[in-house]
């Protein structure tokens, strides 16, 4: 598996590997069993996102075993949970500081095709992830529905992921998490 930044060519299979897990396309019970993603990430979004640099896949063999979005905070258009997590960093602290005073990298969406899950693609694209935000932030920031307890388990008991607090948007309820940005080869 190769881990690298995604090109404009990547769109498409993103595109696919995006629809095919998000929310809306996915059973209660899909959901539950694997969670999912939110947001509009069709290929044109995607294909501008790889051309500005804010996308990491992993790399099979020319199949893209999955995908990792990492941007900063005011980078891309601020959907409804974004704009929450914006609106919210006074009250969520990092590190003992609010957030609004750190300089951190929005961490996702993410996700992985079923096919490659259980196999280390999250957590390779999550180290690399950290490892290139270390040049322009502290830390790196997600988002997780209250309702996505498989990404709950993946970033913060798995990964180790620190929360930060929560916000309400539109009756949801949403997690602010974090992890410290490193240098390649850091602990």
């Amino acid at each position: 598996m190769r881990y690298r930044w995604a090109t404009e060519a990547d769109a498409p299979a993103m595109a696919a590997l995006f629809a095919a897990n998000h929310r809306d396309a996915l059973t209660e019970r899909q959901r539950d069993e694997q969670g999912f993603v939110q947001g509009v990430f069709d290929a044109g979004t995607l294909r501008a996102m790889a051309a500005a640099g804010t996308l990491l896949v992993a790399d099979d063999d020319g199949q893209v075993a999955g995908l990792l979005a990492l941007s900063g905070p005011g980078e891309l258009p601020a959907p409804p949970p974004v704009a929450g997590l914006l609106a919210a960093q006074d009250t969520l602290r990092w590190e003992g500081r609010p957030l609004s005073e750190v300089r951190w990298l929005l961490y996702g969406p993410v996700v992985v095709d079923a096919a490659y899950r259980g196999h280390g693609v999250a957590r390779g694209l999550f180290t690399m992830a950290v490892e290139a935000a270390a040049a322009r932030a502290e830390a790196v920031v997600a988002f997780i529905e209250s309702t996505n307890r498989p990404s709950w388990r993946v970033h913060v008991d798995g990964f180790g992921m620190r929360p930060l607090g929560e916000y309400v948007v539109d009756g949801r309820t949403y997690s602010a998490v974090a992890a410290a940005a490193r240098a390649p080869g850091g602990a």
